[in-house]
């Protein structure tokens, strides 16, 4: 299962990331960047559906070699509105636009997987999914991500096991991390308003329902539902982090809007968060006669990672990183629309390092993260290795 990307193969896959990052584009919208992977999938020839589920950007290709099972490497492709502050050479050219997750280094590293897979001998189907939207739903009008709506579509339902990675810029590089089961959190991001009725705030607050007021009371109750309703031993956020309300100084504010996520490591403690919040909400608005309303805007299950595939790929993660550079940690808080891919087929996420050499380095979705390319050849051969050992593995029940 050895795979090599040559010096040839690295600069050219250095160059698409590079080419990716100066022009970074938001979920739904990566127009130009589902073209350059098209564009590559075609020289290649690789057949592929482009706009695949309806999102108007996601590709789906597809390597068929034979019978035999089906796997499914993916990688996300969306940016962030983020300044980018990092001073390199290839900085974004787009204002308020970043790749500040390093989704332009997994798009990257897939198509690097796909220039070593092409020619490779194995037996089954390899699908390589180029997603839009990670980071959020945008303007989606079911409030989908874009992994979940390529989930739903159909499109994968032969899969038998599906794999991925991310990119993790406080880790180094040249090593790998990952968490058996429930690895990363289910997220919500919500939003609540709060309804009051305006009035002046010197000469007669009785006759108004302080919109703020009421907020400040959420805000407060909201954040004993984790240190009152959840075990101490299960991981649970709550976090406000926008608020916007009030217009004048001598007025009473009559509408706040708050917005903020909530984090759970297992959907039974997600759950309970949720009924929680309904439950104190019902009754501050009682409390003041508000109308207090709570809205999802974009939802994830947890990532399950499912330990028969990672011992399935034990072989692939020795011999491409090195038995001491495998490393298990703790599951971490943060979300990943691969929970949809990962509660669809048996998964594996796997976080590469990518730890700049920089006095300095800084954590994804900030403005002066840079990752360091060197996990760039490491992680595409990784993902070759990692889908011929799937397919052999699946095919013999080992």
């Amino acid at each position: 299962m050895n795979v090599h990307v040559n010096d040839l193969l690295t600069d050219h896959l250095i160059a698409i990331r590079r080419d990716l990052h100066q022009h970074p584009e938001l979920g739904y919208k990566e127009f130009r960047t589902a073209g350059i992977v098209a564009k590559e999938l075609t020289e290649l020839g690789i057949p592929f559906l482009p706009e695949a589920a309806g999102t108007g950007t996601g590709v789906v290709a597809t390597l068929r070699k034979g019978e035999g099972p089906t796997i499914v490497l993916r990688a996300d492709m969306d940016a962030l509105p983020i300044q980018e502050r990092t001073a390199l050479p290839f900085a974004s050219r787009t204002e308020n636009r970043m790749h500040a997750c390093g989704h332009d280094v997994h798009t990257t590293m897939l198509l690097g997987a796909a220039h070593l897979l092409k020619d490779r001998e194995f037996r089954g189907c390899i699908k390589l999914v180029f997603q839009p939207s990670e980071e959020g739903v945008y303007d989606d009008p079911e409030r989908k991500s874009g992994g979940q709506r390529i989930v739903e579509s159909g499109l994968l339902d032969d899969a038998a096991a599906a794999l991925a990675l991310h990119v993790h810029p406080m880790r180094p590089a040249g090593k790998i991390f990952f968490a058996k089961g429930e690895a990363l959190a289910c997220v919500n991001f919500f939003q609540i308003e709060v309804l009051g009725r305006s009035g002046h705030a010197g000469a007669a607050p009785e006759l108004a329902i302080d919109a703020i007021l009421v907020a400040a009371n959420v805000i407060q109750n909201l954040q004993t539902i984790v240190s009152r309703n959840i075990p101490p031993m299960r991981p649970g956020v709550i976090s406000v982090t926008m608020i916007e309300g009030g217009e004048k100084e001598n007025i009473i504010a009559d509408r706040v809007v708050m917005k903020g996520t909530i984090r759970a490591l297992d959907l039974s403690t997600y759950h309970t968060i949720l009924r929680r919040i309904d439950e104190m909400l019902k009754g501050i608005s009682l409390t003041f006669h508000a109308q207090i309303s709570f809205s999802v805007i974009a939802e994830y299950p947890s990532v399950l990672n499912d330990a028969a595939v990672h011992t399935l790929l034990e072989e692939p993660l020795r011999t491409t990183f090195g038995k001491d550079n495998v490393i298990e940690e703790e599951p971490m808080m943060g979300g990943e629309d691969f929970a949809f891919f990962s509660r669809k087929m048996p998964s594996m996420f796997y976080f590469i390092g990518a730890q700049d050499t920089a006095k300095e380095t800084f954590f994804l979705h900030h403005p002066s993260v840079v990752i360091n390319e060197g996990c760039i050849p490491l992680g595409a051969r990784f993902l070759a290795a990692g889908a011929l050992r799937l397919l052999a593995g699946l095919t013999s029940g080992s």
